[in-house]
C-alpha cells in the first residue's frame, strides 16, 4: 500500500509538472536546475523508505519524461506554425548527425561490432548519449527574454549555494558512520548496480585516501552524493555569477559556492573553472577574468597542499583497511600526495585516457553502445573505455562518433563565443575541459542543464547578433562577430 500511495503521489506531482511545462516549456529548465541537484539524495531516501525495484525506476525517470513532454510541446508548436522555432545551422546539423549515429549503433547487433553489452546496457548507453542532444534542442527552441535569463541565473546560483551550504554542514556535523549505515550504499549497489569499494561500501570518491591507515579526508558530497557532481554545479554557478550577476547578493552566494567547491577537493573542477575564466576574458575582452584564472590555478595548487592538513577527517573500518592493503599489493607505488602523478585518481585518469585512445585506434569502428564507462559498470559488462567522454564515445561509436561529438561541442562553443554569450561560452569551455578526464554527461545535471542552457544561449546570442547586423545571414552558421551582452542578461550556460 505504501508503494501504491507513493506512486499515486508521484503521478500527481509529475502530472502537475508536465501540465506546467506544456503551458510554458521553460519551466522544464527550472525543474532540471533544482530537481537534478537533489535527485540522488531524494532517490536514496525513497529507497531507504522502502520504494524499490521497478517502482523506484519509474520515479527516477521523471527527468526523461519531463524532457520528452517539453520536446513534444515545442514540436507541436513548430508544426502549428509550420516552421522550426530556430534557424537551423551547422551546430544543429552536427547535433542531429551525432544523434542519428547513436540510433544506428543502437540497432546494430553487438556481435557484429565485437561488443558484449546486453539490451539493458544498450538502452542505458543510448539514453546517456541522446539526453544532451534532446536538452540542446529544447534550449534552441525556447523563446525567452532578458528577465527570464536573469531568473534562471539566480535560480542556478541559489541552488548551488544551497547545495554548498548543505555539504559544508554535512562534512563537519554528520559522521561518516551515518553515511555507511544509510540507504545510500544499498541504493547505489542494489538499485543502480554499482560495485563500489569505498569506506563501508560507499563510492570510492566519497572520501580522499591520503595513504594513511589512520584516517581519510572527507569530501563535500552534499545532495549529489558525489564530490564531482557537486563540483560541476559549483563551477557552472561561479562562472555564471562572474559573467552575468552584479548584485552584492551574488558575491555572498558566490563565496559560499567557492568554499563548497574547495571542499569537494576536485582539482579538475578548479582547473576547469580557470579555463572558463580564460574564455570569459576572451569574450568580454577584459583583463580581470584572466587574473581570476591565474588566482584559481594558484588556489588549486595551494589547496592541494593545505587541505590534507585542515580538512575534516574520518576513520577507516577494519574491513576498509583489509581491502586497502590488498589493493595496495596489487597496485604498488601509489602515492597519497594530491600533487603526485602517482596519486591513484590522477594516475587512473591518465591511464584511462591513454588506454581509451589506444582502444579507439585499434578498433576504429567502435564496439557499440553500453560497453564503456558507468553504463558498462552498472550492467556487469566488460568496460572497454572509461572516464573521458571523448574516448568513451569513440570506443562506443567509433572514430566517427568521437569526431562528431567533438565537432558538435567545439562548434557550440565557437558559436557561443562568436555571438558574445559570455557566461555560456565560459561554462561550456569548462565542461569540455572536464570531459577530457571524466564522463561529464554521465552526470544528469550537466547533461540536462548545461546542454539545454547552451542551446538557449546560442539562440539568444544569434538573435542579438542578427539584430545588430540585419544585413548578414547568421542562420547558416554561428560565425558572427561577438556582441557585448548587457550586464545580467546571460543565462546559466
Amino acid at each position: 500500500m505504501g508503494t501504491v500511495a507513493a506512486l499515486a503521489l508521484y503521478a500527481l506531482l509529475l502530472g502537475g509538472a508536465a501540465a506546467a511545462i506544456w503551458r510554458r516549456p521553460v519551466v522544464a529548465l527550472y525543474l532540471f536546475v533544482v530537481g537534478l541537484a537533489v535527485h540522488n539524495a531524494a532517490m536514496a531516501a525513497l529507497y531507504g523508505a522502502g520504494l524499490r525495484g521497478s517502482a523506484l525506476t519509474v520515479v527516477t525517470a521523471w527527468k526523461e519524461i519531463l524532457l520528452g513532454v517539453a520536446l513534444v510541446r515545442v514540436a507541436v508548436e513548430a508544426r502549428r506554425e509550420r516552421q522550426l522555432p530556430f534557424d537551423f545551422g551547422i551546430v544543429d546539423a552536427l547535433a542531429l548527425a551525432f544523434a542519428a549515429l547513436v540510433v544506428v549503433y543502437a540497432l546494430i547487433p553487438q556481435d557484429a561490432l565485437g561488443g558484449g553489452a546486453g539490451r539493458h546496457a544498450v538502452l542505458l548507453g543510448a539514453r546517456h548519449d541522446l539526453v544532451p542532444v534532446g536538452a540542446y534542442f529544447l534550449g534552441r527552441s525556447l523563446r525567452l527574454g532578458g528577465e527570464d535569463l536573469r531568473r534562471l541565473a539566480w535560480t542556478l546560483l541559489g541552488t548551488a549555494a544551497a547545495v554548498a551550504a548543505v555539504g559544508l554542514v554535512d562534512v563537519y556535523t554528520v559522521s561518516i558512520g551515518w553515511w555507511r549505515s544509510s540507504a545510500v550504499v544499498d541504493y547505489f549497489r542494489n538499485h543502480l548496480g554499482y560495485d563500489y569499494h569505498g569506506t563501508g561500501g560507499l563510492p570510492e570518491n566519497f572520501v580522499y585516501n591520503t595513504g594513511s591507515e589512520d584516517h581519510f579526508l572527507r569530501r563535500l558530497v552534499s545532495t549529489f552524493l558525489s564530490p564531482l557532481g557537486s563540483g560541476y554545479l559549483f563551477v557552472v554557478a561561479l562562472l555564471v555569477a562572474a559573467a552575468a550577476l552584479r548584485r552584492r547578493a551574488a558575491i555572498v552566494l558566490g563565496a559560499v559556492v567557492f568554499v563548497g567547491l574547495l571542499y569537494t577537493f576536485s582539482r579538475s573542477s578548479l582547473i576547469a573553472l580557470a579555463a572558463g575564466f580564460v574564455v570569459l576574458a576572451l569574450v568580454r575582452r577584459e583583463a580581470w577574468p584572466l587574473a581570476a584564472a591565474v588566482a584559481t590555478v594558484g588556489v588549486a595548487i595551494a589547496w592541494a597542499h593545505v587541505y590534507p592538513s585542515i580538512g575534516p577527517t574520518g576513520k577507516w573500518t577494519q574491513a576498509d583497511l583489509a581491502y586497502q592493503r590488498e589493493h595496495a599489493q596489487e597496485h604498488p607505488g601509489a602515492s597519497g600526495s594530491a600533487t603526485s602523478d602517482k596519486e591513484p585518481s590522477i594516475h587512473s585518469h591518465l591511464t584511462s585516457l591513454r588506454d581509451g585512445f589506444r582502444t579507439m585506434t585499434d578498433h576504429p569502428q567502435g564496439y557499440g553502445l553500453g560497453n564503456v564507462g558507468q553504463t558498462a559498470s552498472r550492467t556487469n559488462t566488460k568496460i572497454l573505455a572509461g572516464e573521458s567522454n571523448y574516448t568513451e564515445l569513440g570506443v562506443e561509436l567509433g572514430v566517427l562518433g568521437a569526431v562528431l561529438w567533438t565537432a558538435w561541442g567545439l562548434g557550440l562553443l565557437t558559436g557561443l563565443v562568436r555571438c558574445g554569450a559570455a557566461a555560456a561560452g565560459a561554462v561550456f569551455a569548462a565542461i569540455l575541459v572536464l570531459a577530457i578526464q571524466t564522463d561529464v554527461i554521465g552526470d544528469p545535471w550537466v547533461a540536462y542543464c548545461v546542454w539545454a542552457l547552451g542551446g538557449l544561449q546560442l539562440r539568444v546570442g544569434l538573435r542579438r547578433a542578427s539584430q545588430a547586423a540585419p544585413g548578414r545571414r547568421f542562420a547558416s552558421s554561428p560565425s558572427a562577430p561577438a556582441q557585448p551582452e548587457p550586464p545580467g542578461s546571460t543565462s546559466a550556460a
